[in-house]
């Protein structure tokens, strides 16, 4: 008995690779790499462009007006610093100043102090009209300061408060309680409870309580709403132009706008820009000191 074998058909060639798959996690890594190159580039970016002008406008103080219009991006031969002692003393930036470090310092402590009280009510008792309340002043938040102009110029005029410092300064803390009021209730809630129990258990009131515990905790977003106030109230310029209409009183947005066109019809541009660095440098100090505690006051009042 014999036996055929069957021929065998060709089978498909197997093919050897040493190619392993990615790992889920070599892939995020992947991802978060081309993310942190990208978030960086914005950054720089965004530095460039905020940085550079602001340079550029103090290397242009210690300018000449011809260097200026000359060579605008070249360094300055030399050091003006009569355009400075010009802008001070010549343009009454001093005036300006004071009367700004009068209006902002009052208004801050005011908003401070009442929105900080308003906040921690809010916050830790619970009431009939809480919630009403607290809409009230977040709606406040979205009301356009334009539209109140006409009439808060009649009510504060009927006050006889038109034209004067402490008027201003009541203007500012209306303007400014909404948002801290906003702010500094959400960071109260982050605070712990058993810290204020143990207070009225040792026989403290209420305000003992509030000023002496409660509002030391609060520092970190107290320092960070007042960093955001003082940047509003100090670039203020509509409110005051409405209600302080007295040449004694300006404040400095109304200053740097009369030396903007009193010194461009004299051609005194190195003036101009002297006086417009004096009005950024209290900004940019105040921010540069507590940078870190208004970092820390944000993310404190996100994390509970």
């Amino acid at each position: 008995m014999t036996t055929t074998d069957a021929p065998v058909p060709p089978s498909a060639p197997v093919v050897k690779t040493d190619a392993v798959p990615p790992r889920p996690g070599a892939r995020r890594r992947s991802e978060g790499s081309v993310l942190n190159v990208f978030s960086h580039g914005v950054l720089v970016v965004w530095a460039v462009m905020v940085v550079l002008p602001l340079l550029w406008a103090v290397m242009t103080s210690f300018k000449d007006d011809s260097s200026i219009f000359g060579s605008p991006w070249a360094l300055p031969d030399k050091l003006h610093f009569d355009n400075w002692s010009r802008a001070w003393t010549q343009a009454n930036m001093s005036d300006y100043f004071l009367n700004t470090v009068l209006v902002v310092g009052g208004s801050l402590i005011g908003t401070l102090v009442l929105g900080s009280m308003a906040a921690y009510v809010l916050a830790r008792f619970d009431f009939p009209g809480n919630r009403f309340i607290y809409y009230l002043f977040v709606g406040g938040m979205s009301f356009p300061i334009m539209l109140a102009l006409v009439p808060l110029f009649y009510v504060v005029n009927n006050m006889g408060l038109l034209n004067t410092i402490h008027g201003l300064i009541l203007v500012y803390i209306a303007y400014s309680l909404p948002f801290t009021v906003f702010f500094l209730t959400a960071f109260f809630r982050t605070l712990p409870t058993s810290v204020a129990e143990a207070a009225f258990v040792d026989g403290a009131s209420h305000t003992r309580t509030f000023f002496q515990i409660m509002l030391p905790m609060a520092k970190p977003g107290l320092i960070s709403v007042g960093i955001f106030n003082f940047l509003g109230q100090w670039n203020q310029y509509m409110l005051p132009t409405v209600l302080n209409t007295d040449p004694d009183k300006k404040v400095l947005t109304q200053g740097l706008v009369q030396l903007a066109v009193s010194q461009g019809y004299k051609g005194d541009w190195s003036g101009l820009f002297a006086g417009l660095v004096m009005a950024m440098l209290p900004v940019l100090a105040a921010y540069i000191i507590f940078q870190r505690q208004v970092v820390a006051g944000l993310t404190a009042g996100a994390l509970k």
